[in-house]
């Protein structure tokens, strides 16, 4: 199939939602708050297969948001919760290619004040959104160290497929890591779509925030 090339590259602009706002950025406005919930023994679990981390201290961690903030390479997000207009995590669009249509989310760093959340759900499904809908994408990726079971879990509930494991595809922190590969392409997002929109609707919720029907009931 023809497809009209090539695809906007992403500016840095605000994604508004019911339950989060994603904006750029910023170590001014978000290296503080962000820094104060993931530091600490008690969260090196968030960094375990990231690329960086953890910070022992406040102006290392600022200095390394203030460098993906300007980087040249991806678009990185803060994760805002609506209610407390409170950053409680960040996301990037990274390995950016216009010219083939395809982009990735990575770099993410969820809280545990956002992990299992409906805003952490919200969050990957407006940066999705953005790529398929104003940016124009074809194909949208995930990946992730092929022995992190809770994001492989994750990309599966979002509506990704799974493609395969690059073996031993990168060095991170000094290992070996094989990456297991996940994507969603635009065919396909007017049916991802429709169940994250049914799924978020405040209807799906209880009064204590439950979900009465799971996302990927939605898409069966």
């Amino acid at each position: 199939m023809r497809f009209v090339l090539p695809a906007r590259y992403p500016a840095r602009v605000a994604l508004d939602g019911r339950y989060t706002r994603l904006e750029p950025l910023d170590a001014d406005a978000h290296a503080g708050a962000l820094f104060e919930i993931t530091r600490g023994r008690e969260n090196d679990d968030l960094w375990l297969y990231l690329a960086d981390g953890p910070f022992e201290s406040a102006d290392a961690f600022r200095d390394e948001i203030a460098r993906k903030a300007v980087s040249a390479e991806a678009v990185f997000f803060a994760i805002l919760d609506v209610a407390t207009r409170r950053p409680i995590g960040y996301a990037s669009y990274m390995r950016i290619e216009p010219g083939h249509g395809v982009i990735e989310v990575g770099n993410v760093l969820f809280s545990h004040l956002l992990q299992g959340t409906t805003g952490a759900t919200e969050a990957m499904y407006l940066m999705a959104r953005h790529a398929f809908e104003d940016l124009g994408y074809r194909r949208y990726e995930w990946k992730c160290n092929a022995l992190n079971a809770p994001s492989r879990a994750a990309a599966l509930r979002l509506g990704f497929t799974f493609e395969g494991i690059f073996r031993q595809h990168m060095v991170i922190k000094d290992e070996n890591r094989d990456t297991a590969w996940f994507s969603m392409i635009d065919g396909e997002w007017p049916g991802l779509k429709a169940a994250f929109d049914r799924w978020l609707d405040p209807s799906n919720f209880d009064a204590q925030g439950r979900q009465r029907a799971t996302l990927r009931s939605f898409r069966e």
